[in-house]
């Protein structure tokens, strides 16, 4: 099955290098090209795109304003965010705007692919250098008022909810499989029921809930 990408940053050099990269793999194929967010926002309605590469900082439209109206829509398609700068603000407004992954331009060709894929398959990704910063900083910028609880959390497991806050302190599966003594194939299911429970599409989303409800705490991922 074919992985379609569209590509928006509106550096024509970077846009090509990114094609290059993409469509020498049999399995993904670049269905348009954008110089800005306005341009990806109409051919992502166009193309249909699985995957979405999007610059962070674009003229007009930015990154994450694109990201922000793209994720909205009905069928929305997975978003990579895609910055020259390891900084937390904008990754945590990506995030806020609804991208399911985060990475640096200066990735390597092989890790652009399998994000693209790992992201596809409905996963979740981020550059590992900014994980734990990015979720130490949800604390800190979290809004006064107090967000809505969503009904699935009560239908949470305690193991679910164990497992959501091994999520939110950025363990992997496998890091989850081993200190809960259990196999990855059982965690995989309780993170599906966990996002399906909360009505959030990923692990991000769910970390991203759990901080904004005070389940997890800085320390907690210390």
């Amino acid at each position: 099955m074919t992985t379609t990408v569209l590509i928006a940053d509106d550096q024509v050099l970077v846009r090509g290098g990114f094609r290059m990269i993409i469509e020498a793999r049999d399995d993904l194929e670049v269905v348009g090209e954008a110089g800005d967010g306005e341009e990806a926002v109409r051919l992502a309605e166009q193309c249909r795109p699985d995957v979405v590469l999007m610059d962070v900082r674009m003229p007009g439209t930015d990154g994450i304003a694109a990201t922000r109206r793209l994720t909205a829509s009905a069928n929305p398609p997975k978003v990579i965010i895609l910055t020259t700068f390891d900084l937390d603000e904008p990754l945590y407004d990506a995030l806020r705007a609804g991208a399911s992954g985060f990475l640096l331009k200066d990735v390597r060709p092989a890790e652009l692919v399998d994000a693209i894929r790992v992201v596809a398959r409905g996963e979740a990704l981020l550059a590992p250098t900014v994980t734990r910063r990015l979720l130490d900083r949800f604390v800190r910028t979290l809004p006064a008022a107090a967000p809505v609880r969503p009904a699935g959390l009560a239908e949470l497991t305690d193991r679910e909810t164990e497992v959501l806050g091994l999520v939110a302190r950025a363990a992997s599966n496998a890091e989850i499989a081993a200190q809960l003594v259990v196999s990855e194939a059982t965690v995989k299911t309780h993170v599906s029921a966990i996002l399906r429970k909360l009505g959030v599409r990923d692990r991000v989303h769910a970390v991203v809930l759990a901080y904004d409800l005070g389940l997890v705490r800085p320390r907690d991922s210390s």
